[in-house]
This record gives C-alpha cells, sequence and structure tokens, in this order.
C-alpha cells in the first residue's frame, strides 16, 4: 500500500512539475512572401538578424522525407510522450557501459524543445529542461504540431533556418517533391548544420547524406537498390540564391505589411523578360535605366513588371521603380488627342489637316524635325508623329478636355509646380508614369473603356470608365496597326504602337497592343539627364516587340471595327469632316522671302522662282494684278513670267493674307 501511494504521489508531482512548465512563444516570424498567379514564390524576405525562415506546412513536404526523418531520428515519435524511455534506457546502458557517451536518445519533441529555447544538449540542466519542456509539449499539441515547429525551426547552416528555407538554399526547389538523395541530405543536415554546410564542407555533407541513405535502406524505407542508385547523385557544392523576380513590384506589396502576397504575375514571363531586359541593356551606358510592363488588357491583370533592368545601386540607380517615376510622355500622348478628336466629330482619319506654320497667342509650335509639310490626311498626321497638327486638335478642343480625359482614366497626370494646361499637354507636357501609360494605351486597346490595372490576386476587376466610344478607340489602334514594326521585330503579327521621345532626349518610349496583351516600354536615366540621339523609335520600339512576341504563344488578331465606324475616303466625308478648320489660331503673315525688292534678275523662260513663308495654302500667284497660277502648295513657287522688264509679283494666300514684290528683270 506504501509503495502505491508513493507511486501515486510522484506521479501527481510529476504532473504538476509537467503542467507547471512555462511555454516558450510557439510562434515565429517567418518570411514574408510574394507570389504569382499560380502560387510560385517570386520573391521572400528574410526576418530578424536576418534568417531565412520561411512558413511551411505539412502538407507541402515530401512525405519521403518525413518517413526518413522519423525513422533516422525518431523512430517511436508517433508512440513516446515526448520521451523514449527504451532510447534513454540503452543510452544509459551504453554510456555506462564505455564510460562516455555512446549514442543520444534525444527525440524529436526534446529537440523542439531545445530549438524553442535555443539551448545547449550537453548539460544534465539543460538535458532536464528539455525533457520537462518535451513532456509539457506533447500534453499540448499535437504530434502533427510539433513536426510542424521542427521543421520550421531546425538549423541547417548558416542563417538558413527550416526545410522550406533550407530546401531554397541547398537544393533550389521546394521540398514538395524531393528525391532519396535530396531528402537524406535535408535529414542528415540539422545534426551539425555548420560542419556539414554544403558551401563550406561539401565533403561531409555528402557522406552525412550518405549515412542516412545507408540506414533508410537497412530500415526498410527505400529499398536497396534505390539506396544505391542515390549514392551516384551529385550533392550540393555550394548554395542557392532565393528567388528574386519582380523585385520591385513585391516591395510594393511587403511595403503594405508582411506576410504573404499573391500578385497577378506569370513567373515563367517574368522570368523571360526579366532576362531580356539585361541582354536588350547590356553594352550600354550603365546609367541608363529601364522599365517594362506587360499586361492583359482585357482583364486588366498586369503579367510582368520590370522596374530596372538590374536589382542594384550601381549608376544605373536599379533600385529606383522606373514604372511608377513621373516623366515626359512625349509623343505617345498624341494617340490620345486623335481619339478624343474623331468623338467630338472635330476630325475623320481621313480627314484633311494642315502642317504649317501656325502660332497660338506666343506659341508656336514646331515639328521634331523643324520641317513642314502642307496639307495631309489625319491618320497620316499621327503615323509621322507631327506636332502642328496635333496641336491644332488639342486647341480646338481645348486643352483643359485632355487633362480631364487623362483623370477620367484614372491615371495622375502632374504639371509643373504653378503650371496651367497648355496645348503642349498634347506633345508630352505633363508628367505621367509608365504604369498610367500602360494603363491609358490598356483602354485604347480594350475599345475606349480604360480600367485600373490589377496586379494583386485578391483585387476585384475594377470597374471601367469610358474614355471614347468604341469606333473612335478602333481608329486610333487602327491607324497605329499601319506603322511598320521596326526593323529588327520580326515576324510578330500586327500591333498598334506608338513611340515617343520627350524634349531633350531624356525618355524614349514605345507603347503597343495586339487583340489580347498590351505592353510598355520607357527607357532612360533616372537622373533625367538627356541621352543625347535616344529615339524611341530606335531604342524602346524593339524592345517592345520582343516582350510581346515572348507574352503570346501566337500573335493574336486586333478586333473588326465596330458597325457604326464609317470607312469612306475623304471626298466621301461630310463636308464639315472633309478639311479641319482652324480655330482661333493666328498665324504668321504671309511674307515673300525671294526675290527681295527691287531685285535685278536674269530673265529665264522657265519663270521666276519664288519663295516664301507663312500664310495659310493654297496660295493664288499674281503677275502685275493678272492671276498666272492657282490652288498652289509648299514655300517655293514658280512664276510663269519671262521678261525682260519691271513686274510686280504677289501672292494671296486662303486667309486673304497677300505678300508683293518688284523687281526687274533683264
Amino acid at each position: 500500500m506504501l509503495l502505491l501511494w508513493s507511486v501515486a504521489l510522484a506521479r501527481d508531482a510529476t504532473d504538476n512539475w509537467i503542467a507547471r512548465t512555462e511555454i516558450p512563444v510557439l510562434i515565429h516570424a517567418t518570411a514574408s512572401e510574394v507570389r504569382d498567379r499560380d502560387g510560385h514564390l517570386l520573391r521572400a524576405y528574410t526576418v530578424e538578424d536576418g534568417l531565412w525562415r520561411m512558413a511551411l506546412s505539412l502538407d507541402q513536404v515530401d512525405p519521403l522525407f518525413l518517413d526518413m526523418l522519423v525513422a533516422y531520428e525518431d523512430k517511436r515519435f508517433f508512440d513516446h510522450a515526448g520521451v523514449d524511455t527504451i532510447a534513454t534506457a540503452r543510452a544509459a546502458w551504453q554510456g555506462l557501459r564505455a564510460g562516455r557517451i555512446v549514442s543520444g536518445a534525444s527525440t524529436l519533441t526534446m529537440q523542439v524543445a531545445r530549438l524553442l529555447e535555443d539551448g545547449s544538449t550537453g548539460a544534465w540542466r539543460g538535458k532536464l529542461r528539455q525533457v520537462r519542456l518535451a513532456l509539457a509539449l506533447e500534453r499540448r499539441l499535437s504530434k502533427a504540431q510539433i513536426l510542424q515547429l521542427y521543421l520550421e525551426l531546425a538549423s541547417y547552416g548558416g542563417n538558413v533556418e527550416g526545410l522550406r528555407a533550407a530546401s531554397l538554399a541547398w537544393l533550389g526547389k521546394e521540398p514538395a517533391r524531393l528525391i532519396p538523395a535530396e531528402a537524406a541530405l535535408l535529414v542528415a543536415l540539422p545534426q551539425a548544420p555548420e560542419s556539414r554546410r554544403p558551401d563550406r564542407h561539401p565533403e561531409a555533407a555528402r557522406a552525412a547524406r550518405d549515412r542516412v541513405l545507408a540506414r533508410m535502406a537497412g530500415a526498410g524505407v527505400i529499398d536497396a537498390e534505390t539506396a544505391r542508385v542515390s549514392l551516384r547523385d551529385p550533392a550540393p557544392q555550394g548554395r542557392r540564391a532565393f528567388p528574386l523576380l519582380a523585385p520591385h513590384l513585391a516591395d510594393r506589396a511587403v511595403a503594405q505589411g508582411p506576410g504573404r502576397h499573391d500578385l497577378t504575375l506569370d513567373r515563367g514571363l517574368q522570368r523571360r523578360l526579366e532576362a531580356l531586359a539585361r541582354t536588350y541593356m547590356a553594352g550600354r551606358d550603365g546609367r541608363l535605366s529601364m522599365a517594362l510592363i506587360v499586361a492583359d488588357h482585357q482583364s486588366g491583370e498586369v503579367l510582368a513588371s520590370i522596374g530596372s533592368p538590374d536589382y542594384s545601386a550601381g549608376e544605373g540607380q536599379g533600385f529606383v521603380d522606373m514604372t511608377q517615376a513621373l516623366r515626359s510622355p512625349g509623343s505617345t500622348l498624341k494617340p490620345l488627342v486623335y481619339g478624343l478628336a474623331f468623338d467630338r466629330g472635330l476630325a475623320h482619319p481621313e480627314t484633311l489637316i494642315s502642317d504649317t506654320p501656325v502660332q497660338f497667342g506666343s506659341y508656336a509650335p514646331q515639328n521634331f524635325d523643324g520641317r513642314f509639310r502642307g496639307e495631309l490626311r489625319v491618320s497620316r498626321a499621327l503615323q509621322l508623329s507631327l506636332n502642328i497638327p496635333v496641336v491644332r486638335l488639342t486647341e480646338a478642343m481645348g486643352s483643359a478636355h485632355l487633362m480631364a480625359a487623362l483623370e477620367t482614366a484614372g491615371l495622375h497626370p502632374e504639371l509643373p509646380k504653378g503650371g496651367a494646361p497648355g496645348l503642349a499637354v498634347s506633345l508630352g507636357g505633363v508628367g505621367l508614369s509608365l504604369w498610367d501609360m500602360v494603363t491609358l494605351y490598356a483602354g485604347l486597346a480594350n475599345g475606349g473603356e480604360v480600367r485600373a490595372l490589377r496586379w494583386r490576386a485578391e483585387e476585384s476587376e475594377a470597374e471601367g470608365a469610358r474614355l471614347m466610344s468604341p469606333r473612335a478607340a478602333w481608329q486610333v489602334g487602327h491607324i497605329l496597326a499601319g506603322l511598320a514594326p521596326p526593323p529588327q521585330a520580326g515576324p510578330r503579327g500586327r500591333v498598334a504602337y506608338k513611340t515617343g521621345t520627350s524634349y531633350g532626349h531624356r525618355d524614349a518610349w514605345a507603347l503597343g497592343f495586339d487583340g489580347r496583351y498590351v505592353a510598355g516600354v520607357w527607357i532612360g536615366r533616372p537622373d533625367g539627364t538627356p541621352v543625347p540621339g535616344a529615339f524611341g523609335g530606335d531604342l524602346a520600339a524593339p524592345l517592345l516587340f520582343e516582350a510581346l512576341g515572348r507574352a503570346r504563344a501566337e500573335p493574336v488578331p486586333l478586333p473588326a471595327p465596330p458597325p457604326d465606324t464609317l470607312l469612306v475616303g475623304n471626298a466621301a466625308l461630310p463636308p464639315h469632316l472633309q478639311r479641319f478648320g482652324d480655330v482661333g489660331a493666328k498665324r504668321p503673315g504671309l511674307r515673300l522671302t525671294f526675290p527681295p525688292e527691287g531685285a535685278r534678275l536674269a530673265a529665264d523662260p522657265r519663270g521666276v522662282p519664288v519663295k516664301l513663308r507663312g500664310g495659310v495654302p493654297p496660295y493664288t500667284l499674281l503677275a502685275d494684278g493678272e492671276v498666272v497660277a492657282t490652288r498652289l502648295r509648299g514655300e517655293a513657287l514658280l512664276a510663269p513670267v519671262s521678261g525682260p522688264g519691271f513686274t510686280t509679283l504677289s501672292v494671296i494666300d486662303a486667309a486673304g493674307q497677300a505678300g508683293r514684290v518688284s523687281i526687274e528683270l533683264r
């Protein structure tokens, strides 16, 4: 009776001792992770002290690894209550006989206890504490929870903690599918994580792996033939880099809070385009950066986003996300102006418009090349990216309406401090980001309905805003699709695209779309310094076509015209659309620049060359008050006067302005 009472008392005391055990914190910080649309890891971030520790559940682990781990470390794990009495007795007996520790008796639960407290396994006091904590853990947690703690906290060398981080660091893969040699290595490393690190002690790591394989064959976890073949598998010789895809967009996601972030990106496309960007920018000025976005314009989902070709702090300032930087968009805003003009009935693609000198108040726009092309079709003016015609259209509808359209599209245009929107907005006189511009072109591609780009998987599809009619959007796309692709592009199918170069060659742009995908490219220097000789057509357009080519297995055709699209030539247009009227423009006065007043010229049977500047074509030419030629265009005319004698030459333009000069032919 006394014996039973003593046993009961000891049992109660032990229960109380275990019950009073203070359990350390069981939840540990794990890496914030950014994943793609299919759950693939794009980027992970270290936790405190720069440790790689990543969240992991048992269903994400290859069952073979779990079988090996239990068989090698604690074969009675599922049967004991935290302490393996059989193993403890065996270790004690062997130690007494040998006078030293021959084998250990530490269970997986005891190892978890040590990991939770970062305690030593050698001192008896530490061992006793592990026993007590192990018994307490078994009472409060399930076996699966204890096993998961081990998989999250076990050290695998250096700053690598936990199975998932170890699998990525040493094998370059997730632990969901492991071959026997890989599983054996990951079982062996935690026993001596520093002396078996594959990057510093590859032979020791391989030897430890091979011992695990041999024991697993003896325990029947794998067969002898599998073990023999696995011994020939190469062991890792170094450490793999953790995934670092879409680093800028990942930073944006994590800035909103720690944890797991699922994006709309496609990991395969992102990887291909990052490689393309590095290759494309290799060998160029190291101060240059670039940015690239590819999206599905039907859903608004961003499929790839590159903020710089090299995520580093070099002279190209690779840490700066240039998809978000405000830059001058150059000529890439012109399609919006034309689309709005089509929608407002100001013009049609076949409308004739003047590319001649013009002045609006103190503002006299010039074309990029300084030339004038007279009267031409609106569609051709857009394809040639002429400045004067688009400014005429902007003046007719008002630059404030253009700014309102940008805001309707959900963009964030920024004018110079204290500035008001002027006519130069249509030529890029406003700050917009590549993200803004891709949003705009996605709206053009999507029939004139623009919606915010989506890059977080949990975001629902945004409400669309009508920017212009489907008819006007199709007309713009049809015009842009008529541009010849860059010579380096190769056969990529029809792409509606526009290039742009900002003032001073600071920014080179290319934006375009097909029937499903939209893409945008920006190249320049992050600090805004000019890049002499940089043009959007030469520098950015080839990369745009390469990016679209990698986004699709086959070209996606552009849509057919909407039913209400007016597909006629200029002569069949309504009278008010045949020729664009000049609203509010004040032209420079008509002036004859040759011959000069009072000039004496040798008579020529072909006539007298006349040069003029300003005015409104067509021109009428008179000699001594009589009409000698009509409906003349251009700035160089020929007066059919052969002389000899004194002659007065006059030119009258379409606005009634006149220029006159008197000469002598000899």
